[in-house]
């Protein structure tokens, strides 16, 4: 059976080829939980999203050459204020297409092949050969319906994917990442909670921008994009007090690590 690279993504265990040959008779069940999300404080998210991920997180960049957007769901490793033990998120909050598409993507079968193909987490109780769930094959063999579905949500996603890479790209081009930092301090507390370890947009340097530099942003949309990333910074005290509200408080000084 073939297998894909050993460098795997966030939350996958390992990654297996759909095929009709060998899953001809599993299904699919539906979950609302996501176990794999218990300890998880950011989670990658695309820029179509950030209208939405904007009311609930504050979002961040990683550091490092290969930066990616991220939702905090905490401040501190191992804290998420968001979902519940069993890895349900609370209601009225909006989940990211990177965990919805769990256990699904699109990956290359090998180095150097041209096509993605539709792949699985072989370790997720999701999938298999169940007795209830929805079928991925038809008894032709032919992709069922909800097998389209899946494939056709990671399609967006992959080309999500790829405009964000774009607009990462163009951040890093106009040199308006910076290091972020976010200190809080507690009344009637001497020593203040300092988290450090993102990156976000140089909110003086994008103001200072003019002429065809700034008209090419707004044609562009880079520029609402890094303003909805700016105005979700102001949640980052919102997020420390549900943390503090959940007994989930963090130690000074230590930071999420993007």
């Amino acid at each position: 059976m073939a297998s894909v690279a050993p460098s795997l993504p966030l939350f996958y265990n390992g990654l297996e080829p759909l095929s009709s040959d060998t899953h001809r008779d599993w299904r699919v069940r539906k979950t609302e939980s996501a176990p794999f999300l218990l300890g998880q404080h950011a989670i990658p998210v695309t820029v179509e999203e950030f209208p939405l991920v904007q009311r609930n997180y504050p979002i961040v960049f990683s550091q490092g050459a290969d930066a990616v957007p991220l939702a905090l769901l905490g401040l501190n490793e191992g804290v998420n204020t968001f979902a519940a033990d069993d890895g349900r998120f609370y209601e009225n909050v909006y989940v990211p297409a990177y965990v919805r598409r769990y256990p699904f993507m699109l990956a290359r079968l090998s180095a150097d092949a041209q096509q993605l193909s539709l792949c699985f987490d072989p370790t997720s109780d999701v999938v298999g050969a169940y007795d209830e769930g929805e079928r991925l094959f038809d008894e032709d063999g032919q992709p069922s319906a909800v097998t389209r579905e899946l494939l056709g949500f990671n399609e967006m996603f992959e080309q999500a994917g790829q405009r964000t890479t774009a607009f990462m790209n163009e951040l890093r081009e106009l040199d308006l990442l910076m290091d972020g930092e976010t200190t809080i301090t507690e009344d009637g507390a001497n020593t203040p909670f300092v988290y450090r370890g993102f990156q976000i947009v140089n909110e003086e340097k994008l103001a200072a921008m003019r002429g065809d530099q700034l008209r090419k942003m707004s044609q562009s949309g880079l520029l609402p994009l890094a303003y909805a990333h700016l105005f979700s910074l102001s949640l980052m005290r919102d997020l420390f007090a549900r943390q503090k509200g959940q007994g989930k408080m963090p130690l000074p000084a230590l930071s999420p690590q993007a």
